[in-house]
């Protein structure tokens, strides 16, 4: 099959024109920025009336989100290059609190240091980006004349590990998880007919190929594995793989074996214990791209079995016949509406009347954002570059629209990822910034293509899609969520977000895990919207065009949600030793510096939005009450 060109994709539909303009105002940031990007316009004249605009309203904005151009350069020109910037203008700004960093820790940390020192105090959180929420991202599309929702980082509230400080803060924040889970039907795609399916891609393999009913996950059938388009003595394996039921560790007790499954990697226990060949086990490779945002041979064989990944059946273990379940609680904009919760309660004017009840429809006015005589003040588009505890508090310096300022505080939080911490507050200790820069963050990618409808799906019968051999593991359609207000049904068969979410392959010379996780950061941001706008189409024109989807037509809008820094560095088996209680990175790395402390998932060393709210909860506690603080008390931190 020839490939396709670029015309015949559609890369020169009015898409690319008319729906991925960036925000006019991040041209003009001194440190920015390449190409512009362009913005949806609406899709009729009714639509324009209502449709928020880009310019003033984050959320709406296509094209490169995530880290977007002009929310990085800055941080890299400190971290990366070593750059010094002007002497800062003092703004004569002075809080009780100022946090870096305004995602969802961030935002928690301002809601517990008020219950902590009183509502009346004056917080400032900076954030770098456009847009408030860290990973917790709002995607929201008119371009189909209605609104359609969708989430650009985190998912969901895996509430059954819940904490007594998370489940009173959800209350505080009026969040009735049962309500949630009670409205909603989306399951990741899996109700789908012919789902889970897999879609082998020419370039990859030879032809374009969609195979149905096919999850490695589960037990597949010689039927199914003779559809792929493998080699023969990878089909064979496959069925001799499926086929067993043995255990090939019977000779070592329980500890022992799980000491070996703990050394040993996921693709070479598929290799060394399961028969498969390399095709076969590359069908595996990006199999946790979402999940852990890592290859699978960055996962030991216990890590991946644990996930749901096959194999326990050649430990001696029955197959698990139970159908699929993630019993999460879920809004329509992912952890999004949690962030809009948290701002609408630090700051009323933002979005008066916002409930849990309403928050997926609330507009928000992101001019009130930053009004003198709040409470608390949430500044977009601010790059932190120093944080440093003086005689009379904090000083931080940041860059906005290429000028450096400095604010003063009382304390500090910095719910920002760790490794870049060294840099922001350069006088640390050397112990607690090896442990800080030891944590390198795991790269997410999650990008919503808005189609005008699931006609060509419904035709195919699946939803949730695997392609092994593309830049983006899997897609899946995001609708049957129905809470916070807003009502998408999971039949509805109009315009809805198909998400493509996974991560990137790091090159096979990347071996240890940070050296695959810095590559995998480098050729996502090397990547340029047209890059990805490119596999988007040859993706859906392969897998969709058969059943009558034109990409050229169908395609309304894209949003790369990009996260260079995404999961939290979780240690794994094969790669971090078991530290005594105490002294893992990251609990060296967390210790408060003065009047400086320490929030955010990197803090626990797992990436999950409850993890955030603890941390954030800690921080606080750890700050010391107002008044003088000795040097010596700051000198003496470990």
């Amino acid at each position: 099959m020839s490939k396709k060109t670029d015309t015949e994709l559609g890369m020169d539909a009015v898409i690319t024109r008319r729906d991925l303009i960036h925000d006019a105002g991040v041209a003009t940031l001194a440190m920015a920025l390449g190409p512009g990007i362009v913005a949806a316009a609406p899709a009729d004249g009714a639509a324009a009336a209502s449709k928020p605009s880009a310019t003033d309203y984050p959320p709406v904005r296509t094209g490169l989100r995530g880290s977007h151009p002009g929310a990085f350069e800055s941080a890299h020109a400190l971290a990366r290059e070593g750059r010094s910037f002007p002497e800062p203008v003092d703004l004569d700004q002075h809080f009780d609190l100022v946090i870096v960093g305004a995602g969802i820790s961030g935002l928690a940390a301002a809601h517990f240091y008020r219950q902590r020192f009183g509502a009346d105090k004056r917080i400032l959180l900076l954030e770098n980006h456009d847009d408030f929420g860290g990973h917790a991202r709002r995607n929201e599309f008119h371009q189909s004349g209605r609104m359609v929702l969708s989430m650009g980082g985190t998912h969901n509230l895996e509430w059954w590990n819940f904490g007594a400080t998370v489940q009173a803060f959800l209350k505080d924040h009026g969040v009735d998880v049962e309500l949630m889970r009670e409205r909603k039907q989306f399951s990741y795609g899996h109700g789908a007919t012919n789902s889970p399916a897999m879609w082998f891609d020419a370039a990859t393999y030879g032809e374009n190929r969609l195979v149905v009913k096919c999850d490695l996950s589960d037990r597949l059938d010689a039927a199914t594995i003779d559809q792929m388009p493998i080699s023969e003595a990878g089909r064979e394996s496959f069925k001799r793989f499926y086929a067993a039921n043995e255990d090939v560790l019977e000779h070592l007790d329980e500890a022992q074996a799980e000491d070996y499954l703990c050394s040993i990697s996921y693709p070479e226990f598929l290799r060394r214990h399961g028969g498969l060949t390399e095709d076969a086990v590359q069908l595996f490779a990006k199999l946790e791209h979402g999940g852990w945002g890592v290859e699978m041979r960055a996962l030991s064989a216990m890590e991946a079995m644990e996930s749901g990944s096959p194999g326990a059946h050649l430990l001696g273990e029955s197959w698990d016949s139970e159908r699929w379940s993630y019993p999460v609680a879920m809004w329509p904009d992912g952890n999004a509406s949690l962030a809009r919760l948290q701002v609408a309660a630090l700051i009323p004017d933002v979005a008066p009347g916002t409930t849990a009840a309403n928050v997926a429809l609330a507009r928000f006015n992101y001019a009130a954002l930053d009004r003198a005589g709040n409470p608390v003040r949430l500044r977009l588009n601010s790059t932190v570059i120093n944080t440093a505890n003086t005689e009379d508090g904090v000083a931080v310096s940041y860059v906005n629209d290429g000028t450096v300022l400095r604010v003063t505080a009382e304390h500090c939080v910095l719910a920002c990822y760790h490794s870049v911490i060294p840099h922001l507050c350069p006088t640390l200790p050397q112990s607690q910034r090896e442990a800080l820069e030891y944590q390198v963050k795991h790269p997410l990618l999650l990008t919503n293509v808005l189609i005008r409808n699931t006609d060509a799906l419904d035709r195919l019968g699946v939803d949730l899609v695997r392609c092994p051999g593309r830049l983006m593991e899997r897609l899946f359609t995001f609708r049957g969520i129905n809470t916070g207000g807003y009502e998408h049904a999971i039949d509805d068969s109009g315009s809805v977000s198909l998400i493509f979410w996974g991560s990137i392959s790091p090159p096979e010379d990347a071996v240890d895990i940070k050296s695959q996780l810095r590559a995998s950061r480098a050729i996502m941001l090397g990547l340029t919207l047209e890059d990805y706008e490119r596999e988007v189409r040859t993706v859906l024109d392969g897998l969709l065009g058969p059943a009558g989807f034109d990409v050229r037509r169908d395609v309304l809008a894209i949003t790369v949600n990009r996260w260079p820094h995404g999961y939290a560095y979780e240690y794994l088996d094969l790669w971090d030793p078991d530290w005594p209680r105490g002294e893992a990175p990251h609990e060296i790395a967390r210790k408060p510096f003065g009047r400086i402390a320490i929030a955010n998932t990197d803090a626990a060393a797992t990436a999950y939005t409850h993890t955030a709210i603890e941390q954030a909860w800690r921080s606080v506690q750890e700050l010391p009450t107002p008044g003088p603080v000795d040097a010596s008390e700051e000198a003496a931190q470990p």
